[in-house]
């Protein structure tokens, strides 16, 4: 029920959004909304935009106001994924709106207040992007209020059965068929491969070699 920032980091494919999702959902400001950034699939003029809005007219294009993330998630939880991807102007920018809970859209001069979570995730070593210059440590202090980190799916390989199995029938339901069978054998190399995608690389192959 806490409100403190959350930091999470894991590799690519671990389920850091299901992980911030379910903080989220089972938080106090659940029936809020959940809003997910990807800041490494924005470019980095776009980005300030995209997160605190713009006022019409104030870039070229920019023909009608628009609301930005943080708007839209006011009364639950705003979710920055990649943020090791940041520039780092916008994380200046990022760091006034936390310590204020307030901003102003691109162009514009009122102040907007916002009661948010802000749980942010990573596939970088953190850590040493700060240490390079890459990252603002003030920022990094901020947002690593509680540090979560997923582990590999190679790191706790028991799980994969259980993963498998949960995939299996979900697929099954989704496409209407039979919940395929899967051999011991086939068990036991899954069991041992190193799965560099992770969960999200798991997924693919349970879905592409029985339902398609």
């Amino acid at each position: 029920d806490s409100m403190v920032p959350v930091l999470i980091t894991g590799e690519s494919g671990t389920g850091k959004e299901l992980f911030a999702r379910y903080i989220h959902y089972t938080g106090k400001h659940r029936d809020g909304p959940f809003v997910s950034v990807n800041c490494a699939a924005i470019s980095e003029s776009l980005l300030l935009s995209e997160l605190f809005g713009h006022e019409k007219g104030s870039f070229t294009g920019a023909i009608e106001r628009h609301i930005g993330k943080f708007e839209l998630a006011h009364g639950g939880t705003l979710f920055l994924d990649e943020i090791g991807d940041m520039a780092l102007h916008v994380q200046a920018k990022l760091l006034r709106v936390i310590e204020d809970s307030s901003f102003e859209r691109v162009g514009g001069v009122k102040k907007i207040k916002v009661n948010i979570r802000i749980i942010t995730a990573t596939n970088k070593d953190i850590n040493n992007l700060v240490n390079n210059g890459l990252f603002r440590e003030d920022l990094f202090y901020r947002i690593n209020t509680v540090h979560l980190h997923l582990p590999a799916l190679r790191d706790h390989p028991d799980d994969i059965p259980l993963l498998i199995s949960y995939y299996l029938k979900q697929y099954a339901n989704e496409y209407h068929k039979i919940v395929p069978n899967i051999s011991q054998e086939l068990m036991n190399y899954w069991m041992e491969y190193s799965w560099p995608g992770n969960i999200r690389e798991l997924k693919n192959v349970i879905n592409n070699l029985y339902f398609q």
